[in-house]
């Protein structure tokens, strides 16, 4: 029952809940922010370390033979690509005497299309002069280049119907001989072959002037074209403003930092799968989510919220340490000092109905070095939680972070209230936890939630928990005196593994 329950589970729950990977992003909002302002500073540190070299820009008007209303921009960037050989930097060179080699020219200056017949040309420099001075070089070599192309085109396409007619006058040249050779003739056949000379003659007649007008028509184009490709904007150095660059440099850096916090945040959220929602945190670790306390807070308008929400939590738990006959303990994971400060005013709210002696299992330093004031409860080490007297009232505090001592757990307290941070531990390690403390059969009264996202509206409490939800106290107790019904709720899969107390004893 509970193996098919839980597979049907795990085979419903999506692969990736958009609400908890909103919820762990927007946690890491540190992150991302962090990289924000970093991509802000460094591209106003770029613009301001490393300025624009000095730029000339000038525009070419491009006249094409080819020039359609539907060109789709092909001319245009055959152009741009013809600009960027080494015989158009070459050409420039020699026209600056430059001793610099076209291939590194060509790494200087930059050309694109604006429309389909105006290239705009952008060359940088040591100088503005220089800019300017190597930007004109370059449009005079490219212009002279393209008209070069231009009458080439023009003279070979001429060329080829010039010598097309002079073949055909040489046919006509045979023609009109065999028509004066074969006019001394007579009969019906010498007249049929007289009327296909003089077709013959006729036709090619035809054909000459249409092939010299075609080759007119070639070479009176030509000085169109060439009149139209022309410098239209003569080259001029570009004023960089440095407010505006680094402005701008530093909205690109801004937007560039934030995608990339903003997908290292994402991608760490579900690489590391560290629940953060209640409903989350209670199911992996089997124990529902009974109080809440935030960080401590920088602002002061919230200082006051936060110690009226820690004394509400220290007088619900010490409810619940005088109401337990057993031993309790607070066990921390991720928020060491929210522990001992919680500890030891929970015994201060303990003391004042008796002696309360903390015990200090924490590994760190929160409980051990600390100064004592008057009126503290006293804080003794796990190694002499023995000699504590029976007449005292014992509160432990451990930790169940990574590495802990699991079973020197229960000797804190057999009964015990975790105090988990929100988004520290892994959903593996939270199953960990409530697999630990199920062998070393130390029942878990409660989460307490410190640091939980304010926006949170998920329940964090195990309905189907008998042994954890308030609802099933009485039938715990009922159960324990056989008088209960069986239980049919479905319990985590840590503790299903478990068998109970009373069945052990049987």
């Amino acid at each position: 029952m509970t193996t098919s329950t839980t597979s049907e589970s795990s085979a419903a729950a999506p692969l990736l809940d958009l609400q908890v990977l909103v919820v762990a992003v927007r946690r890491r909002r540190r992150l991302w922010c962090s990289l924000a302002l970093l991509g802000l500073l460094a591209g106003a540190a770029m613009a301001v370390l490393l300025p624009p070299p000095p730029t000339a820009v000038t525009k070419v008007l491009v006249a094409h033979q080819e020039d359609q209303p539907n060109d789709p921009g092909t001319l245009i960037r055959t152009d741009v690509a013809l600009l960027h050989t080494t015989r158009i930097a070459g050409k420039a060179l020699q026209a600056l005497k430059s001793p610099e080699k076209p291939e590194d020219f060509m790494q200087d200056y930059g050309g694109i299309g604006l429309t389909n017949n105006l290239l705009q040309i952008t060359v940088t420099g040591d100088s503005d002069a220089e800019a300017v001075a190597r930007a004109e070089a370059l449009a005079d070599a490219f212009v002279a280049d393209h008209v070069s192309r231009i009458q080439q085109a023009a003279n070979a396409e001429a060329k080829a119907l010039l010598d097309q007619r002079d073949r055909m006058r040489d046919d006509l040249a045979q023609v009109d001989k065999a028509i004066g050779d074969g006019s001394s003739e007579t009969g019906p056949k010498a007249s049929a072959n007289m009327e296909s000379l003089f077709a013959r003659r006729a036709e090619l007649t035809s054909r000459i002037t249409d092939f010299g007008q075609r080759a007119a028509e070639a070479r009176i184009g030509t000085p169109q074209l060439i009149a139209g490709t022309q410098i239209v904007d003569a080259p001029r150095a570009v004023r960089h403003s440095l407010p505006r660059t680094a402005a701008t440099d530093a909205a690109i850096g801004l937007v560039l930092g934030l995608a990339l916090g903003l997908a290292m945040a994402a991608v760490g959220t579900v690489v590391a799968d560290r629940p953060v929602l209640r409903r989350e945190i209670a199911a992996n670790l089997g124990a529902s989510v009974v109080a809440e306390l935030p960080r401590r807070s920088a602002r002061r308008w919230q200082r006051r919220r936060i110690r009226a929400a820690r004394e509400r939590l220290t007088a619900s738990l010490a409810r619940t340490v005088r109401s337990s006959a057993e031993p309790v303990s607070l066990l921390e994971l991720g928020c060491a000092r929210n522990t001992s400060v919680l500890a030891l005013d929970l015994a201060g709210a303990l003391a004042a109905e008796g002696p309360v002696v903390v015990v200090d299992g924490l590994p760190g330093p929160q409980l051990a070095k600390r100064r004592p004031k008057p009126g503290d409860p006293a804080v003794v080490s796990g190694e002499r939680a023995a000699a504590v007297s029976d007449q005292e009232l014992r509160l432990g505090v451990g930790s169940v972070a990574p590495g802990a001592a699991w079973t020197d757990l229960q000797y804190l307290g057999t009964r015990t209230v975790l105090v988990v941070r929100a988004g520290h531990g892994s959903a593996a390690w939270l199953h960990t936890v409530a697999r630990q403390l199920a062998d070393q059969r130390i029942e878990v009264i409660g989460v307490v939630l410190i640091d939980p996202d304010p926006r949170d509206r998920t329940d964090g409490t195990l309905w189907d928990g008998l042994d954890i939800a308030l609802r099933g106290r009485s039938e715990r107790l009922a159960r324990q005196n056989g008088t209960s019904r069986q239980r049919t709720e479905r319990l985590p899969m840590w503790a299903a593994r478990v068998p109970d107390n009373d069945q052990e004893a049987r």
